[in-house]
């Protein structure tokens, strides 16, 4: 970008403020800065519906004060100020803080200057964490900006001032949003906007009368009427669009241009005789993804497709097809599987289901013309794995199923030609990578996900690769019952989940148990206490909630009575290899009735005889999460039921999750649901589990018009100019947007 943008913050805001944001906000260029926009506006002369003011999370809200009280606290010393404020509405939430509806309570803790300024009659923006306490809603040591003694609009007419837009920014626990908007403020008095280049092809920005670049920095920070941040929004979205579709489209443009190695089917190969002796008929869906897949598979540039199916769809029979297709051209396929569990079970699943056709096969096999499946997981023994990585470098394993250690620099193979990653949400951009690096041509690569991805969100994230979706179930699954189990407002539930289970296994079925965490030592992903201590723990010390541990239920339930002479076992990541496998043979075998486990069951496993699952604090886990699941029972032709326990309050946010995934199976409709709530996440990044989005303005649910149009755009320019060598600006803005690392993650592989 333009030598403006990639100023040091210092040299237009000083070093303090430069500091301060740097800090606070990982921010250190004016670029970065500029590009720093506000979340939400908020209007001066209304004040925020307390009703709308949601738990659990950050928020900057406008309020009227209507009552002002101090007290000493009473398990410590010091006092507590307690402040309640008013939307003045008086259609509130009856949930809300201050006893009545429309107000919301405001604790602080030896709050001198609460005390003296938050007055009756003032109005003021807050800022800080929602909390529950005492059953109501509330506020605990936010921050506050009085309004109606703002020193930036000295004289301004009292009704524009009413109507002016204030810029909420994301902020942090330190930092609030109106100290960001300060120092924004004085980045736009410094810096020269006029210097910037815009991006957008001129074009593009006359047809759709956009903002020219400058103006629209200006008043996307610095409003005078709601009408101007929307015409700056609508241009950075546009552009925020077209950037990204753009990467994608170059990214697209390159790897059609790479050369893989054809493979293409053998008349008289394994395919055609693994076709043959399969004792069911493919689906209608699997036969046209797989001759979709041979015929890429058959072409000289690689393949590069996602495959979307349900738990249960099939996935695994078109990936083998495929792998054996590449196996009868001479190459390799490598399957990628994200924990030693699933990696066995795929490799015990692919023998049996090739059977005579797997060399050392559980029926023999048929010497030459059959192909060797070789397993390799970080956990082997020291001498099988070195056979096993020989059997990769030298050709002799024609399919090779492993874990992380497959990624290893230790690890080669003699023709890599395709790889296939399972549940590709649990591998990140640089692991995939090292294994695409060990192939010496491009490899074809499948990456298969058992969690839908909404359409546009694929047109988003997986722009480059082809998608195709298995939307039918395979003959013999049962349907699945999901049941939400609140144990704040129905205590006694917590023993008929037991005596539920019982009598599961009474019927002669068996029962899987989740729990977030392995020990009663293990934080989980939990992180007790908050930066600032609530005004419960202040005065009454309450505690953070323990969460469910594998060994800690294990303790309880072999205690339970109405799970007394059960067999019960625990299953997690920590144990050793050798004591996982046979927990496990142990379940397959029907010989362990209820199995306690971690999420390591989440994906792959595959017993037909458990019909319950139980899921502890399951509000500590994701919608897709969740849905995976829930996939492990009603698997053998018997109805599963699901239930999700949580000591939550119902309208607490992480309840939602529940009831979205109690309220249906589809799991399109489910990752649409679990968008709304987590917004995208990083889903540019590395990290693909949330957190801050990269995407600044753009919504991939909401803008799919927006992101339809701008993908046209950029497949047009791309393809007249591959490598924007005429759009100097637009090539500068996707890298300073999405840098090396968010645009390798593009690949996906």
């Amino acid at each position: 970008m333009p030598a403006e943008l990639e100023l040091g913050l210092e040299r237009r805001i000083g070093k303090r403020s430069a500091a301060v944001i740097e800090k606070h906000l990982g921010i250190t260029t004016v670029g970065e800065l500029l590009n720093y926009f506000p979340r939400r506006y908020l209007s001066r002369g209304e004040l925020t519906p307390i009703s709308e003011v949601p738990l659990d999370e950050e928020v900057t809200l406008i309020a009227r004060v209507i009552s002002n009280s101090t007290r000493a606290m009473r398990a410590r010393r010091g006092s507590l100020t307690d402040v309640v404020i008013s939307d003045d509405a008086g259609t509130g939430s009856a949930r809300a803080g201050g006893g009545l509806p429309g107000t919301l309570k405001v604790s602080f803790f030896n709050g001198f200057r609460a005390k003296a300024e938050l007055q009756p009659g003032r109005r003021a923006m807050f800022s800080g964490k929602v909390t529950r306490y005492g059953g109501s809603l509330g506020l605990t040591n936010p921050d506050f900006l009085l309004l109606d003694e703002d020193p930036d609009t000295p004289g301004m007419d009292p009704e524009k001032l009413a109507a002016m837009p204030i810029p909420v920014y994301p902020a942090t626990a330190k930092l609030t949003s109106w100290s960001i908007q300060k120092v924004i403020s004085t980045l736009l008095d410094t810096v020269e906007l006029e210097s910037v280049g815009d991006p957008l092809p001129a074009e593009i920005a006359a047809r759709e009368k956009f903002l020219p670049v400058a103006d629209a920095y200006r008043l996307i920070h610095a409003p005078q009427t709601p009408a101007d941040f929307q015409r700056a929004r609508d241009r950075f979205r546009y552009q925020e669009a077209l950037v990204l579709q753009s990467a994608l489209a170059r990214r697209r443009a390159q790897l059609a241009a790479e050369e893989a190695t054809a493979r293409r089917p053998a008349p008289d190969g394994l395919l055609p005789a693994f076709d043959r002796q399969l004792p069911f008929t493919l689906t209608a869906g699997q036969a046209a993804v797989g001759k979709t897949l041979a015929a890429e598979l058959a072409q000289d540039s690689p393949m590069n497709r996602l495959l979307q199916g349900e738990v249960g769809s099939g996935k695994t029979i078109v990936a083998l097809r495929a792998m054996l297709q590449v196996v009868d051209a001479g190459g390799q396929a490598a399957l990628l599987a994200p924990t030693e569990v699933l990696a066995a079970q795929h490799y015990e699943s692919i023998r049996r289901t090739l059977g005579p056709l797997s060399r050392d096969g559980l029926l023999g096999g048929f010497g030459p013309d059959a192909v060797q499946v070789t397993l390799l997981t970080g956990s082997m023994p020291t001498a099988a794995r070195k056979q096993a990585m020989l059997d990769a470098a030298s050709g002799t394993a024609g399919i090779v199923i492993g874990t992380h250690a497959l990624l290893s620099d230790s690890v080669s193979f003699y023709d890599l030609g395709l790889i296939v990653v399972d549940e590709q949400h649990r591998f990140g951009v640089e692991q995939r990578d090292a294994l695409r690096a060990k192939a010496s041509k491009p490899p074809h690569l499948l990456v298969m996900t058992a969690t839908p991805i909404p359409r546009t969100v694929a047109m988003t994230v997986f722009g480059d690769l082809e998608t195709s979706v298995l939307d039918e179930l395979p003959a013999g699954r049962a349907p699945i019952s999901t049941h939400v189990v609140g144990l704040a407002e129905h205590p006694g539930w917590a023993s008929r989940i037991w005596s539920r289970s019982r009598e599961e296994i009474d019927a002669g079925h068996q029962v899987y148990v989740v729990c977030p965490k392995i020990g009663t030592d293990d934080d989980g992903d939990f992180t007790p206490g908050e930066a600032e201590p609530s005004a419960a723990d202040l005065e009454d010390d309450n505690g953070a909630r323990e969460l469910a541990s594998v060994t800690g239920v294990v303790d309880h339930l072999r205690d339970e009575p109405a799970l007394a002479g059960v067999p019960v076992a625990p299953l997690h990541g920590r144990q050793d290899p050798v004591l996982k496998s046979g927990t496990m043979a142990s379940f397959t075998a029907n010989e362990t009735k209820l199995l306690v486990s971690t999420t390591v069951i989440e994906v792959g496993v595959d017993v037909h005889n458990a019909t319950l699952m139980v899921i502890l604090d399951a509000d500590r886990f994701g919608i897709s999460q969740l849905h995976q699941l829930r996939g492990r029972v009603g698997r053998g032709g018997l109805p599963g039921t699901c239930l999700l326990v949580t000591s939550l309050e119902p309208g607490h946010p992480s309840r939602r999750r529940l009831d979205a995934v109690a309220a249906t199976t589809d799991g399109f409709e489910l990752s649409q649901e679990d968008l709304k709530l987590r917004r995208e996440g990083d889903i540019l990044g590395a990290s693909q589990s949330g957190g801050r989005s990269t995407l600044k303005l753009l919504r991939v649910l909401e803008h799919e018009d927006i992101i339809a149009r701008a993908r046209q755009d950029a497949q047009r320019i791309v393809a007249a100019d591959p490598t924007l060598a005429a759009q100097p600006r637009l090539a500068a803005a996707i890298d300073e947007y999405l840098n090396p690392e968010k645009e390798a993650f593009l690949e996906r592989g």
